[in-house]
């Protein structure tokens, strides 16, 4: 494990980031580390600020293959999220820019501000054949930049537009915002949004999601994206063992009674550099808790911090793991958060007609 000391200037204060270091990307060939030539005799700590830069995509939409997951489609309106999240399964995705999966990850964010027009030409594509997108998978559409640049919002307008499913994933309480456009599009079948609940407990949160609203916040987020008649899914996720796993049944009540109609699970996921980071963090913040946490972790997936098999990834295996799905399923039942969402509408796609389009004669 390195050391963070080796990669971050020890002057920069980090209130409100996740993680403790900042290793180069595993592409890189040359490694990073901080070193004082003694020329700097400033003695002032520097506030570590956010950066955005922008980016022209020449796509927008990904497709995937593989079969843990419910959708074979998305949208990304940023890379990198300010939430912080240490956990996040996202943050290696940041190497493919010659990033850090560090702090570059919270503090280095692009923005795609065409991502909006961008959507719109490809859902208008001949060859395109509808089915729902999902929007947050990756990194938070709803991350703090957004009130700014409105990325989301204006994809959304799209979508509507184009009468097009979207199923949608967030922390951020910025959702609120969107609900005029949401719930018209719940209406007509159109949406449905999944809130992650990671714990209820408000220090642990602020300690592993710094810039993510608190729990009590997301409840709220829940009530009022219900009380509009969206249809809400609670995400437990991720489940960490021998930190969060005792506070399953809490959550799923709190969000049953916050109007939640389903809920859904994922186990703790350390894919390439989230482990080293994760692992940093816990040594800093739970020490007492780190072997039990890492223990229990790797009797899952077979001695290892992860394993990518498909079908084992989102869950782990062995007993401890089938312990928090039975956990997960009697709670969930009795909660009625059991049941099956219907399934977004894709039979009224249509897109838009343009000013000098050709009308249809019947």
């Amino acid at each position: 494990m390195s050391d963070a000391s080796d990669t971050v200037d020890p002057r920069l204060r980090r209130p409100g980031r996740g993680a403790v270091s900042n290793a180069v990307g595993r592409y890189e060939r040359q490694a990073r580390s901080y070193e004082d030539d003694g020329w700097d005799t400033t003695p002032d700590e520097v506030a570590l600020r956010t950066s955005v830069s922008t980016e022209r995509p020449r796509s927008i939409i990904t497709y995937n293959r593989s079969p843990d997951l419910p959708f074979d489609r998305s949208i990304n309106p940023y890379r990198g999220c300010e939430h912080g999240c240490i956990y996040c399964f996202a943050r290696p995705s940041h190497a493919w820019l010659g990033l850090s999966a560090g702090l570059d990850f919270e503090t280095r964010l692009v923005a795609r501000p065409d991502a909006p027009r961008v959507l719109a030409a490809e859902l208008r594509k001949p060859g395109y054949r509808v089915a729902p997108i999902a929007i947050g998978t990756n990194t938070d559409p709803y991350q703090p930049i957004e009130k700014s640049h409105g990325i989301m919002r204006a994809c959304l307008q799209v979508l509507s537009e184009f009468n097009h499913p979207v199923a949608i994933v967030t922390k951020g309480s910025l959702v609120e915002r969107d609900i005029d456009i949401l719930s018209d599009m719940a209406a007509r079948g159109l949406a449905r949004v999944g809130i992650s609940v990671t714990t209820l407990d408000a220090a642990l949160s602020r300690a592993m999601e710094p810039r993510a609203p608190a729990p009590a916040r997301r409840l709220k987020v829940v009530g009022r994206l219900a009380d509009a008649g969206i249809p809400v899914r609670a995400m437990v996720s991720p489940v960490i063992p021998g930190l969060t796993c005792h506070e399953i049944e809490p959550i799923l009540k709190s969000v049953a009674g916050a109007g939640a109609g389903a809920a859904n699970w994922i186990m703790l996921r350390l894919p390439l550099e989230v482990s080293p980071l994760f692992r940093e963090w816990l040594a800093q913040t739970c020490p007492d808790r780190a072997a039990r946490v890492m223990g229990h972790v790797r009797d899952m997936h077979g001695g290892k911090d992860y394993a990518s098999d498909w079908g084992r990834r989102m869950r782990g295996s062995g007993p401890y793991a089938e312990m928090v799905a039975q956990r997960f399923r009697v709670a969930a039942k009795r909660l009625g958060l059991d049941a099956r969402q219907p399934p977004l509408r894709s039979d009224l796609f249509e897109p838009p007609v343009r000013a000098g389009d050709q009308m249809e004669l019947f």
